[in-house]
């Protein structure tokens, strides 16, 4: 049988502006997420994207290319990309993460170990250079666990249905004004930051998705969406600290307003941006795909029935490199003491855990006891870690096994976020 390396190269290179490589790999990158091949104006575009985050990828190319294939156009067969941003972990840290992106592999060279080769030799990298986690976004849901990732966050889609009388119970504060979209991004990147700063599992921006957040440069000929409209809220300050963007689509038989982005860095701006939004005329429904789960605006509505969840989905999945430098990094909630054993087959984070919290902060170091507390799978750990999933949820759903009476309880105390775990960075 034919190893690995006898059919694949594996080649890993950082991002570069006119460069074959780098637009051979996009193109393989869109055939596998069914986008149209782009154009030398949107491969330009991209590539800028991809450099201004000093992303690397990685390609898997055959060593014996089939006549008459892509292979011929020097296209790889599998694509795998990461780069660093920052994840914030509680308490303001701001921990940097490996994040992971642009996973395809060809449907022709399925089931061949492309994907794990790929995903454990990037796994392996990061750990080496001393990041303590890595994270994707993921397309399929079915993928990751196999590699230690878990679902920390989720995200929702609500609609909100405008022929029903939509108020707020209470008066907002502050000013919302309409803005260009094209003016935008300066005071758009601020306000990010500031919400970044307070939200515990929010990761940081690619530097490459600001134009096409707010629709600056987008297509095949990166030319600015002009169906994009804009809003700011403006504190009594005067400082901005919310921004909206949305389009009003026209359907045969409603009016969507669609809101395609919404950051705020206080209570009071996202409160009286979703007034502005309830406000807008000629309009039958109101959909957003990013809301959080925990969503202070179906309490702030006078008629709450008018906003329905329309889906639920996995948002960001985390997966431990270095768990006493992730779980250091940390606030804690509880004064207490946990071990854990945890299950890795990569080994990055196999062993037996001693957690111990004391006055909000705490240490982690292997523990020599026969039975630990608590056993979890270390993609379990990841949903843990940042306190978004209940650790009672999880052992009523079979992934957290007790040993021990009580430490689920005494674990799920020591891991309460400050705030609810948000985010709104796809990647």
């Amino acid at each position: 049988m034919t190893s690995f390396d006898d059919a694949y190269e594996l080649r890993t290179f950082p991002a570069a502006i006119d460069d074959d490589a780098t637009a051979a790999w996009f193109a393989a990158c869109r055939l596998g997420f069914h986008e149209s091949i782009d154009t030398p104006e949107g491969v330009a575009g991209d590539a800028r994207r991809t450099v201004a985050d000093a992303r690397v990828l990685t390609g898997a190319w055959p060593r014996e290319p089939r006549p008459g294939t892509l292979d011929d156009e020097q296209w790889p067969v599998a694509t795998f990309e990461s780069f660093e941003r920052t994840l914030h972990v509680g308490g303001g840290t701001l921990l940097p993460a490996h994040l992971i992106s642009g996973v395809t592999v060809q449907p022709t060279h399925r089931r061949r170990g492309i994907l794990r080769r790929m995903m454990t030799d990037d796994l392996a990298r990061a750990a080496e250079a001393g990041l303590a986690v890595a994270a994707l976004t993921a397309s399929e849901a079915s993928i990751y666990r196999r590699f230690g990732f878990g679902t920390a966050t989720r995200e929702r889609t609500v609609t909100i249905d405008r022929r029903r009388p939509v108020r707020l119970l209470g008066p907002t504060t502050g000013t919302v004004e309409l803005v260009p979209t094209a003016r935008l991004e300066p005071v758009a990147r601020e306000v990010f930051a500031r919400f970044h700063a307070r939200t515990p599992g929010s990761i940081d921006r690619p530097v490459g998705s600001w134009d096409r957040r707010l629709g600056l440069a987008t297509g095949e000929d990166q030319k600015p969406d002009r169906s994009l409209r804009g809003a700011v809220h403006r504190a009594s300050s005067g400082r901005v600290d919310g921004y909206v963007v949305y389009r009003v689509t026209e359907k045969p038989t409603e009016t969507v307003l669609e809101v395609t982005d919404l950051v705020t860095a206080t209570d009071e701006a996202y409160l009286a941006l979703w007034e502005l939004l309830l406000a807008i005329d000629l309009v039958t429904s109101i959909t957003w795909a990013a809301a959080p789960l925990d969503d202070p605006l179906v309490h702030a509505l006078e008629d709450a029935r008018a906003l329905s969840t329309t889906h639920e989905q996995d948002h960001v999945w985390l997966r431990l490199l270095d768990v006493p430098a992730a779980f250091s990094a940390r606030p804690w909630a509880a004064d207490g003491v946990v071990t854990v054993a945890v299950s890795d087959d990569l080994g990055h984070a196999a062993g037996t855990w001693r957690l111990t919290s004391a006055g909000g902060a705490g240490t982690v170091e292997r523990a020599a006891v026969r039975r630990a507390d608590l056993e979890v799978d270390v993609a379990t750990l990841g949903s843990l870690w940042l306190g978004g999933v209940d650790p009672v949820t999880l052992a009523a759903a079979g992934l957290v096994r007790e040993r021990r009476a009580g430490a689920v309880q005494t674990l799920r105390s020591m891991l309460r976020p400050e705030r609810p775990l948000y985010g709104v960075t796809s990647f």
